[in-house]
């Protein structure tokens, strides 16, 4: 075998003897290459701080009036781009290390081979580059695109168990063969690191290895030179004793060696203390006493496990992404000449008008493409602002928005419509990665930003959204969207919704899966409302169901449903006592302005009242309009709902009153739309998911097994008769027969009508109201209309009157 290796040293020698180089070219190519090694590595790392401030140059290399971030200028621009994004990663540091060891050798003419250095770091650089693809996936500057691929590749084929084990493997590979690891080198590092973290600092470790039991040799040394040197009394035999290697048998308990009476070494005894050493005390903290319930919840998860809510219905499968529509143009496309044209124009524009930029970068949505752009020093932001109408005229393109500044950033933006935008679809961002994985009691997913990124928030954390927009931009895809995102995410037994549409179209494919999803008043036949006299009914019955949940939580003494539904579920919480898992119940009024012209303060009232607590218990609001005037989005309802969505609207008056900013008025439709939890406004495109997806998606969860009803909300009573003034005959106004006659006659029931016939005051013509009423000639209040008349005719108003006389008497 050592014939063959010198054998093999010999052939290597042959054949690179032919290469020399004389003294003064090694030097000089040392000192090269490690200039160079430098340079890489200080480009790599100013790489990683300015790759995004530089991305937009990268294309435009023989530009002198471009100028890079990078240390190196462009040309470290274009290294970092080549080893770092396009290659390794960090692993690109690799290379600067292996060039700069290279010219090392060089110059210092030291002879050793260098091709198994290189071959080694090779290799260590894409073992990290594939790590680094593997944990961070979403980021190509830390594995670059080489690990990027090289983890999908082995992903596709190996699985992601698969790729964990070859990365240990190659792992321990380069551990033995290259740093020559071995199982006593890895013994001995534990012992080590076991012996620092000991108990009692300054005793000996009688169960350590070998190597750990051994004295130092300059401590011997010192003893025995000490034992030499200086008369030693002993006081038994056994300290006359020569010193020897002590060695243990780990089968019986050792004996821990220890040096006695010897007054000159000064060395305590190993159960005395000195003045020098710190007595120690070991505290013993006593464990608190748990309570009579908690040892019985234990017991009963112990027997039982914890309650789970979806028990009943554990067949239940969610829908499955074959259910929603895949597009062909979803993706993004870059029209490097429309780019280069609108940035053209925009430098131009602003040049008219004496306002020069000193940077410029584009970042491309589905839409929408937005340009940063840094005006130089002393340029006044207003009066770029004041350039908008300027700028949608010079491109020729509608819905230009200027952001100045960008929030975060030392930028101003201008959002520009690509002229071909792509469809971002419900199932791109269903099936995205940030919504599958996110860790959210409600998640939502309502689109795409900019930067082409699916975003994802919580209808909890809102926790009520406010939606409006002019009629056709997008509104009822927008609900769609939310409510499909709560059904691929959230179980039957999780979340309910109670949907409102006096429409009575845009919601009623919902029907399927009433029995699974939806919620309604006992006395309801049909579960989605459309009948705005039972919309009053429904939240009334919301609050109810709000006053009873926080007694829940007040007896449990919690202070939210996410502690409460842990609670019971952990079986702290007895149901004999009134406790039960509580679901999220979702409020979606698809058209509030018809509600608030039909029913006014009977509804603004209720709504109001849950925006402002119901948010601890688990209701939500989302509430939808296409008129945001300020008598239908109030004062009260902007104060509740931080969480607001507008689409395209026609005026920045109405943009105002939606966001309290303008910016909604240059929206282009179709799902474009500006998204505010009350900071910054974000531009999003709304996913579209269509109604024959949606018809899918219903059916497919409607063909399951289900409860035997709908989620039902407590019955609440509304004062059917009227007020609860005295209907005693004998109290009547006298002017009650001649007001009934009035009212009869005219089929209209109402008190301004009374004051100008018998020309009454408000206050008299209010009770003759009551009492008509109560009598039941009139019907009950019904807001801004007329009261229903209840009697048809004078001869019919003859007889009732007629009959309940003789009835009193």
């Amino acid at each position: 075998m050592a014939a063959k290796k010198e054998h093999t040293k010999k052939k290597s020698s042959k054949l690179f003897s032919k290469i020399t180089l004389s003294q003064q070219t090694k030097t000089l190519l040392g000192s090269a290459l490690m200039i160079i090694g430098v340079a890489f590595f200080l480009a790599f790392i100013s790489y990683f701080f300015t790759w995004k401030e530089d991305q937009s140059i990268l294309s435009e290399l023989s530009n002198r009036q471009e100028n890079a971030q990078n240390l190196l200028g462009k040309i470290g621009a274009s290294l970092g781009d080549l080893f770092v994004y396009n290659g390794v990663g960090l692993a690109a540091f690799v290379f600067a290390y292996l060039l700069f060891v290279t010219g090392l050798h060089l110059f210092v003419a030291s002879g050793k081979p260098l091709l198994n250095k290189w071959v080694w770091g090779v290799l260590v650089a894409l073992w990290i580059a594939i790590l680094f693809g593997f944990f961070t996936q979403s980021s190509l500057v830390l594995s670059g695109v080489v690990g990027y691929e090289l983890n999908a590749y082995l992903s596709d084929y190996l699985g992601t168990i698969g790729t964990v084990l070859l990365l240990a493997l190659c792992f321990v590979l380069y551990a033995v063969l290259k740093l020559k690891f071995t199982a006593e080198k890895g013994i001995a590092i534990i012992s080590k690191v076991r012996n620092l973290f000991s108990k009692r600092v300054g005793d000996t470790d009688v169960f350590g290895t070998e190597d750990d039991l051994q004295t130092s040799h300059s401590e011997k040394d010192q003893i025995s030179d000490k034992l030499d040197n200086e008369p030693i009394t002993p006081t038994s035999t056994e300290a006359t004793e020569p010193l020897k290697k002590t060695t243990f048998d780990f089968k019986e308990e050792p004996l821990q060696p220890t040096i006695t009476n010897f007054s000159d070494l000064k060395v305590p005894a190993k159960d005395s203390i000195t003045d020098d050493e710190e007595l120690h005390i070991e505290v013993t903290a006593p464990a608190e006493e748990k309570e009579l319930s908690d040892i019985r919840a234990e017991q009963l998860v112990e027997d039982f496990g914890e309650f789970d809510p979806t028990l009943e219905l554990s067949n239940y499968k969610f829908p499955t992404l074959d259910l929603l529509n895949e597009y062909g143009n979803t993706g993004i496309t870059i029209n490097q000449e429309e780019l280069e044209e609108n940035k053209n124009t925009i430098v131009q524009t602003l040049k008219h008008y004496k306002i020069d930029i000193s940077q410029i970068k584009a970042t491309i949505g589905p839409t929408v493409t937005l340009y940063e752009i840094v005006p130089a020093a002393g340029i006044r932001i207003s009066k770029i602002k004041n350039l908008e109408d300027d700028i949608a005229l010079s491109l020729a393109a509608l819905g230009i928005r200027i952001i100045a500044p960008i929030p975060g950033k030392g930028t101003i933006g201008i959002e520009v419509p690509n002229k071909n935008p792509s469809i971002v679809s419900m199932r791109s961002v269903i099936a995205s990665q940030r919504f599958q994985k996110a860790e959210m009691e409600l998640p939502i997913a309502f689109g795409k930003t900019i930067s082409n990124e699916t975003f994802v928030v919580d209808l909890a954390k809102m926790p009520h959204m406010l939606m409006a927009g002019a009629t056709g931009q997008g509104k009822s895809v927008g609900l769609n969207a939310v409510l499909t995102s709560l059904l691929y995410k959230k179980h039957p037994a999780e979340v309910k919704f109670v949907l409102v549409d006096p429409k009575k179209v845009e919601l009623t494919l919902f029907n399927k899966i009433e029995r699974h999803y939806l919620a309604k008043l006992p006395d309801s036949e049909e579960a989605i409302i459309t009948d705005n006299t039972k919309v009053i009914n429904t939240l009334n019955s919301l609050c109810i169901e709000m006053d009873n949940r926080y007694e829940m939580l007040k007896n449990a003494m919690v202070r939210n449903i996410k502690e409460y539904n842990a609670k019971f579920k952990a079986r702290k919480l007895n149901p004999n006592d009134g406790h039960k898992f509580l679901p999220y119940i979702v409020l979606v009024v698809d058209e509030f302005a018809d509600l608030i012209m039909t029913a006014g303060k009977e509804v603004e009232t209720p709504i109001a009242r849950l925006a402002q607590l119901a948010r601890a218990i688990g209701i939500h609001l989302i509430i939808a309009t296409q008129r945001p005037s300020v008598n239908v989005i109030t004062g009260i309802i902007k104060a509740n709902f931080p969480a607001r969505i507008a689409f395209r609207v026609t005026s920045k008056i109405d943009s105002r009153t939606i966001l309290d900013t303008q910016g909604a008025d240059q929206l282009i439709g179709r799902g474009d739309m500006l998204f505010t939890q009350g900071n910054e406004v974000i531009r999003l495109q709304c996913a579209f998911v269509d109604t024959p997806e949606v018809s899918k998606i219903t059916d497919f969860i409607g063909s399951q097994r289900a409860y035997p009803d709908a989620h039902l909300l407590p019955e609440y009573v509304g004062e059917e008769n009227g007020t609860s003034l005295d209907i005693d005959i004998s109290e009547r106004d006298a002017l009650f027969r001649e007001a009934a006659e009035v009212i009869v006659t005219a089929q209209q029931g109402s008190a301004s009508l009374l004051q100008r016939k018998l020309k009454l005051g408000y206050n008299r013509a209010g009770r003759l109201i009551d009492q008509l009423e109560a009598a039941g000639i009139v019907g009950p209040f019904e807001g801004s209309k007329a009261r229903q008349v209840l009697i048809p005719d004078l001869v019919s108003l003859e007889q009732f009157l007629t009959s309940e006389q003789d009835n009193f008497e």
